[in-house]
């Protein structure tokens, strides 16, 4: 079968009003050439129907516990009082960045079970007081 001949034997109409016209015979010696251009179109059309109709996967929250009616959880310190609680806590502060202490924003430790349970390495930030170094007498 050549190609021109094909096309040259199907029923198309020249207006868009003669498919109703079509009797049935006519539509199924289009049919394969219907599928034909279906199957082009979405070749050429699927790379970028799927960028369009690709829904993105959420991530899983990380913060399943502390103030999640908020939508940012920020904490502010005044320095004052991160003073008071280094001295009272042997010059130190430590905060939790694995979301899951009862202490929030502060740590206490629960990121050990964490690490344990799930093989992550996550640990506490912690901020220290500058040790004073001793002035030689002159």
């Amino acid at each position: 079968v050549q190609v021109p001949g094909y096309l040259k034997s199907l029923p198309i109409p020249s207006s868009t009003a003669g498919f109703a016209e079509l009797t049935r015979d006519q539509w199924l010696q289009l049919v394969p050439f219907i599928l034909f251009l279906f199957v082009i179109l979405y070749l050429l059309l699927s790379p970028f129907l799927g960028v369009l109709t690709q829904r993105k996967e959420r991530r899983p929250k990380v913060n399943r516990r502390q103030k999640l009616s908020d939508l940012k959880v920020i904490d502010n310190f005044d320095m004052e009082d991160l003073d008071k609680r280094m001295k009272e806590k042997d010059g130190k502060v430590s905060f939790c960045r694995c979301w899951k202490s009862s202490t929030f924003p502060y740590c206490d430790g629960t990121h050990g079970t964490h690490n344990k349970e799930t093989g992550d390495n996550v640990g506490p930030l912690n901020l220290r007081l500058k040790k004073k170094k001793k002035k030689e007498k002159e």
